[in-house]
């Protein structure tokens, strides 16, 4: 079957934009990708004819918000193949995912002396919370180093788990170098030592199809953002009995049972962990997107990604000058990279002037920068409405600055 680019590229409004009177080349979708125009029609539907809070009303508006806002849990269950509902959390990003299990199952289950296992690639949002934990407890945090290739290395992996090991907290892939790392595998190790595993998905679920319960995963969190859903809502998905064990991160309304002056009582899952309102629409535009990439197919979005990168790395190595920054052999849509004698955020600006919408800095990767010893990389991300004549479009900017630069 061909996939259909042409059509897919219709249902983003944002790709008709001219920039500085040149056709967009959106290639930041790393950092997020764009909405198709049935989450924005699903965001306007809600606020003009369903819109009011969900939960605790009576009247229809209330019920129809409500039916429409646990539909989307459901969606989600179904699109990560989690066994339940109730271990579907609505939370604002994978970042406040990450803390709330930090601050919930982390500051009840670890302790001064224990160990907490991450990976050198991670986003900040998979490293300043464990910090914070580590500093409020005395734990340590350890980290499984890479190869200059941007690959993980699995001996060392299995070196650092140890008895004092009390949660190993890993992306599944790499924001900074496109690394896919072997999650499925690691989480197995892990467990044979009886030591539970949260997965960072942010970067990786727009692009591979996830089965949480294939993966054996205790946690795994991702954004809707960078899912072709709206900012501002994301996933924390957990073990039902992980959950349950676990205290709530915020109090408020709706994730409660019982309130006296003297004592209050807390909801079941998933309320207990869903404090005040919530991002009412942008749960429903959540669900409009895995509708949308549902009727696609995740393994046809993966595979027309895979022909980009494949197609766009080729022609970056023919540039003099070029030098690809993460080469794993298991990579996602991300190419990043640096310039001889030119900053990356020289080549940011530079191909804004051209259309071309890149990332120049850290990717809130510092530790990954630091390894490569340079201060910033470039970085062109792909998403499943890219095409290979915006490749071309790129490579070709990519050598007019060289020249200009001389």
């Amino acid at each position: 079957m061909t996939y259909p680019i042409e059509n897919i590229r219709a249902d983003f409004p944002i790709l008709a934009e001219k920039i500085r009177n040149k056709p967009l080349v959106y290639l930041d979708n790393a950092a997020t990708c764009q909405k198709p125009q049935a989450v924005i029609d699903s965001i306007v539907q809600c606020y003009s004819h369903s819109y009011a809070n969900i939960h605790r009303g009576v009247h229809t508006l209330s019920i129809r918000a409500t039916d429409q806002f646990e539909a989307a849990r459901n969606k989600v269950k179904t699109f990560i193949n989690a066994a339940s509902d109730k271990e579907i959390i609505f939370v604002r990003g994978a970042t406040e995912a990450i803390n709330l299990v930090a601050q919930t199952y982390g500051k009840a289950n670890v302790q001064a002396g224990d160990e907490i296992l991450i990976t050198a690639m991670e986003h900040h949002a998979n490293i300043v919370p464990w910090q914070m934990l580590c500093e409020q407890t005395g734990a340590v945090l350890k980290v499984i180093p890479i190869n200059t290739q941007g690959e993980l290395i699995a001996g060392e992996f299995e070196k650092l788990l140890n008895d004092k090991t009390k949660l190993v907290a890993i992306t599944q892939m790499s924001n900074a170098l496109g690394s896919i790392n072997p999650v499925k595998a690691m989480i197995a190790t892990a467990h044979a030592k009886n030591i539970p595993v949260l997965i960072d998905g942010a970067q990786a679920i727009p692009h591979i199809a996830i089965d949480v319960q294939d993966l054996d995963c205790d946690f795994y969190v991702f954004s809707g953002h960078k899912l072709y859903a709206p900012a501002g809502v994301g996933v924390l998905y957990g073990k039902q009995a992980l959950l349950e064990a676990m205290p709530p991160y915020q109090g408020g309304g709706d994730m409660i049972r019982t309130v006296t002056f003297e004592k209050s009582t807390y909801a079941g899952l998933p309320h207990k962990f869903e404090a005040g309102t919530p991002a009412i629409a942008d749960v429903i535009g959540l669900g409009a997107a895995i509708d949308y990439l549902t009727a696609i197919g995740m393994d046809a979005i993966a595979a027309h990604e895979h022909e980009l990168l494949s197609y766009a790395t080729e022609l970056a190595l023919q540039i003099k000058g070029l030098h690809i920054i993460g080469e794993a052999e298991h990579k996602g849509a991300i190419l990043s990279f640096v310039l001889d004698k030119i900053h990356p955020h020289d080549i940011g600006t530079m191909l804004d002037s051209l259309g071309i919408a890149v990332r120049a800095g850290h990717h809130c990767a510092m530790p990954v920068m630091d390894f490569y010893h340079v201060p910033a990389t470039a970085r062109a991300s792909f998403a499943m409405y890219n095409t290979k004549a915006e490749v071309d479009v790129l490579i070709k900017g990519i050598r007019d600055l060289i020249a200009m630069f001389g």
